[in-house]
């Protein structure tokens, strides 16, 4: 195995077992943590939504993470005013 491959291997397991971790992570998120923790923390989410009240200034962001590997039966659903978490709502997805 070249020195090449073991790095493309070792990049991918990394990536793969960050991924797990921000799953399992979702239950974590509270009211009061910045727009930027969340990211850290768990990474993108799957959807997001922007209410800018009809103006051109973003009010309030809803960022959806899909049931995963690390939290297989949950919707995590996480609202945004003014760069921190305002609301958190966890639901069973079955």
């Amino acid at each position: 195995m070249t020195a090449r491959n073991r790095l493309a291997i070792l990049s991918l397991l990394f990536a793969a077992s960050g991924a797990l971790a921000g799953d399992a992570d979702r239950k974590f998120i509270r009211e009061g943590m910045s727009e930027g923790e969340v990211m850290v923390k768990i990474g993108r989410p799957d959807s997001e939504s922007v209410d800018s009240g009809g103006g051109a200034k973003v009010i309030q962001k809803r960022w959806i993470y899909f049931p995963s590997s690390g939290d297989p039966q949950t919707v995590t659903t996480i609202t945004i005013r003014d760069g921190k978490v305002t609301e958190v709502n966890r639901q069973m997805s079955r």
